[in-house]
């Protein structure tokens, strides 16, 4: 791409966020559906919708699975494939283009994931209570982009990157401890089938191969390869957009990738062809199917439920910005990390506060930590109450944020 048709690294992330904030308001507007259809006298037709066998004539690879799996592992593969661009264009060109801002979220992640599970494990001293220990170290990334988008105006570009990098970070960690303490840990033969895949990517680059659907195969084979491993088969769509070519020449011959008036990089033209999509159509259906948590048997009158709420509440609301605050100061002040151009600590407050909104990936970690219906349903009630706190302490955040210093021209 020549010096003339390159987009400012900054305008990329302002364009995401103009079609984003307009897809957040349809985000939050199926998530508020989903919670009052659950809990209304059609909360079974609901529940039957997500339960729905598809098998797609895959059977002899894979077994049917629900509606809900094809949401959840499928789909959002996709969009996890568009944050993987976004955060490989950011390295290549943007505001992660220096490895020590790069390091900044992922040290403030491990903050996010530690803090929280103390928090939660003061507060729930019993040995069956503290199984929920990793209940409040997740970031739900697809809500907290959405909240993100309906306050970015004004805000720099890079916390969105920041965001993005610090919760596939957080999802990476959620994945291994369910992994190491709540399944029978991580099989090697799908890891073998990833790297396969992996490496015929690679081995296509190296002949510039430019057809973007040879690319399906493998990557089918990677998705595939995380789902028979025990890892969230998500993680695939972040592999392979980091794998995605920034450069609209690559491979030994160096041949462009072309196919428009100019020639640009594939990263630029999947990115393009997909984010209307997962803006519209895929984090609202995502919401609709992940929302309506019952609160059916929910009872906080006594000790356990109780106990159990508050430390996912608090772990969520307290644990979560602490931890990403305190860690990233630690980043800083050690000269492991620093902040991006513009990107103040009240930002990072902020970060952290968008960090709380845990939702999909904690309710999961929810149903694998409790069997009584008690814990269980508490744990629920206390995840949505803590993500909708730590939302609405978001949104006044952003509101508090001073306005951002106007570049004189120069003269």
């Amino acid at each position: 791409m020549s010096a003339a048709h390159a987009p400012h690294p900054l305008l990329w992330p302002l364009r995401f966020i103009s079609i984003e904030a307009a897809s957040g308001v349809v985000l939050l507007v199926s998530a508020a559906v989903a919670l009052g259809w659950a809990n209304s006298r059609f909360a079974p037709v609901y529940a039957a919708l997500w339960h729905v066998k598809l098998g797609l004539g895959l059977a002899p690879f894979l077994p049917a699975h629900d509606l809900h799996f094809w949401v959840n592992d499928g789909l959002m593969t996709v969009f996890f494939l568009v944050v993987g661009l976004e955060i490989r264009r950011e390295i290549h060109d943007g505001a992660l283009a220096d490895y020590r801002v790069a390091t900044l979220p992922v040290i403030a992640a491990v903050g996010g994931v530690v803090v929280p599970a103390a928090v939660y494990l003061l507060i729930n001293g019993e040995p069956a209570l503290r199984r929920g220990w990793a209940i409040p170290t997740a970031t739900d990334i697809a809500f907290a982009v959405g909240v993100l988008s309906l306050v970015g105006k004004g805000l720099p570009p890079a916390l969105r990157m920041l965001l993005l990098t610090l919760a596939i970070i957080d999802d990476i960690a959620a994945i291994l401890v369910i992994a190491c303490f709540y399944s029978n840990g991580i099989a090697l033969a799908g890891l073998a089938l990833v790297a396969a895949g992996v490496l015929l990517i690679l081995l296509m680059h190296r002949f510039s191969v430019q057809r973007a659907l040879a690319y399906l195969l493998p990557a089918a084979l990677v998705w595939f390869g995380m789902l028979r491993a025990g890892l969230h088969p998500t993680l695939a769509g972040v592999l392979l957009g980091l794998l995605t070519p920034a450069t609209a020449r690559f491979g030994r011959r160096r041949r462009a990738f072309t196919g428009g008036p100019r020639a640009e990089s594939p990263l630029v033209r999947v990115e393009d062809a997909l984010h209307p999509y997962v803006a519209f159509g895929i984090m609202p259906l995502f919401a609709l199917a992940n929302a309506g948590v019952s609160l059916q048997g929910l009872d906080l009158s006594t000790g356990a439920p109780l106990a159990v709420g508050s430390g996912v509440v608090l772990g969520l609301v307290l644990g979560k910005p602490i931890g990403i605050v305190l860690a990233a100061l630690l980043a800083v002040k050690l000269k492991l990390g620093t902040l991006p151009e513009d990107v103040r600590w009240s930002h990072i407050l902020l970060l952290g506060s968008l960090g709380g909104i845990g939702f999909t990936m904690s309710i999961f970690i929810s149903n694998l930590a409790f069997e009584d219906s008690g814990p269980l349903a508490a744990a629920k009630f206390a995840v949505l109450v803590g993500s909708l706190l730590a939302a609405a302490a978001s949104l006044i955040l952003a509101r508090l944020q001073p306005a951002p210093v106007p570049v004189r021209a120069q003269t």
